[in-house]
């Protein structure tokens, strides 16, 4: 899986057309991970760390991941 910094300017999952960024704010977390299930969302794939954080913005861009992943 290949994960970049991505960027912090929009909370959620975001899609481009070539990979997702994912994003999301939390004060106190010391770390979040994106965990990724296979298709009927039952079986956790990868646990992945976002890489990055910006203030209070944790961080990442999933080249790998498109729309209809279930995380």
């Amino acid at each position: 899986m290949r994960v970049s910094a991505g960027t912090s300017t929009r909370l959620g999952a975001s899609w481009d057309g070539r990979g997702t960024n994912f994003a999301l704010f939390s004060a106190t977390a010391t770390r979040v991970e994106l965990c990724l299930f296979d298709s009927q969302g039952r079986r956790e794939l990868e646990r992945i760390a976002l890489p990055e954080r910006t203030e209070d913005v944790w961080h990442g861009y999933f080249h790998d991941v498109v729309p209809g992943q279930p995380y």
